[in-house]
């Protein structure tokens, strides 16, 4: 039953602004969340929701059919697992390579490109379109409304300790840059004019925390710039790491219960750092951490009213984020509270 109402929640639509509800079939949304969940709970995997290591073409292929959130005309989303690369080498298990699975499945007669989607690690709304003139306008509309700083995208994370604010923006330049012989994402404290011709670029994100423990939170994170790991790295400069992160989560160090940021040549990435109560409150074992998915997942994308698009599109949570949001005592506002 719980399963059955957070679908129904979180297909619902958000009443942001004008925005329209997808026009997806609830019944149908509703039927592939089900369906998801006891294929998933026929495995034996301890995540829910997450891709099998062994998974071939084929298998992959059916999964992407069956977790496709909206169709009209040559516009397509879906809502991608974690551990699932957008794009890869020639040969590699991606999304790009179910593609055209995908489009011939839904009766589309040229092929499906990626307009939106969220990294790897990530979960969440991947927004494809087989139209080269609406991705043009999709594209026109994300640009300028970055440039006017409205957000178009919202995820949702589930953080290892609590923003000392409610809600507020991080502003922080990142680059690329190797670290112990590592590519990874560090942040530029005064950037100058030549640094950001190579490489360095000003970020920014909003969140809000919409729930919160003594040491976790559930946020809401609305980037406005897009850069590798920006959303990853800007909660570890809130010393509030994503659950799940095994790459940057290691440059938060504590003492005491206390969180305090490292600097970033004196650390590499390694699994996740949890304290024994977080685990069993998770219900997992300490062997079991390296295991836990990225809880960060793209649950909304906004478009502009085009005759084929409606004013939102969402995408359910996972069924290991839902999850670790029961087990956590962490809920959406919209749901009522446990007494």
């Amino acid at each position: 039953m719980r399963g059955r109402v957070l679908c129904r929640f979180l297909c619902g639509g958000t009443g942001q602004g004008s925005g329209l509800k997808a026009r997806s079939r609830p019944r149908k949304s509703e039927a592939w969340y089900e369906m998801y969940i006891r294929e998933t709970q026929k495995k034996k995997g301890l995540f829910h929701g997450m891709l099998s290591p062994e998974m071939n073409h084929e298998e992959l292929a059916e999964m992407m059919k069956t977790s496709v959130l909206y169709h009209n005309g040559p516009l397509v989303a879906l809502n991608k697992p974690p551990g699932l690369a957008v794009t890869g080498k020639p040969g590699e298990l991606t999304l790009l390579s179910v593609l055209p699975e995908v489009g011939q499945h839904l009766g589309l007669s040229q092929e499906l490109h990626v307009v939106r989607a969220p990294g790897k690690e990530s979960s969440g709304l991947v927004l494809l379109s087989s139209c080269p003139q609406i991705t043009k306008t999709f594209q026109k509309f994300f640009i300028h409304s970055r440039r006017a700083q409205k957000p178009t995208v919202t995820y949702w994370a589930v953080t290892t300790g609590v923003p000392a604010t409610a809600k507020g923006e991080i502003r922080v330049a990142l680059k690329l840059d190797k670290v112990k012989g590592i590519d990874l994402v560090v942040p530029v404290k005064a950037p100058s004019r030549q640094t950001l011709k190579e490489g360095v670029k000003k970020t920014l994100t909003h969140f809000s925390v919409e729930d919160s423990t003594s040491d976790c939170a559930l946020v809401k994170l609305q980037p406005l710039t897009a850069f590798p790991s920006q959303l990853l790295v800007h909660m570890v400069l809130q010393l509030c790491p994503v659950l799940g992160d095994h790459v940057y989560s290691a440059r938060v160090g504590s003492i005491l219960g206390e969180n305090f940021l490292l600097p970033v040549e004196t650390t590499v990435p390694q699994t996740q750092v949890l304290n024994e109560l977080f685990l069993r409150r998770l219900q997992i074992t300490s062997k079991e951490v390296a295991l836990l998915p990225l809880h960060l997942h793209l649950q909304q994308i906004l478009l502009p009213q085009t005759s084929v698009a409606p004013g939102v599109l969402i995408a359910p949570l996972p069924p290991f984020f839902s999850q670790t949001l029961c087990n956590l005592g962490l809920q959406m506002s919209d749901q009522p509270k446990k007494k």
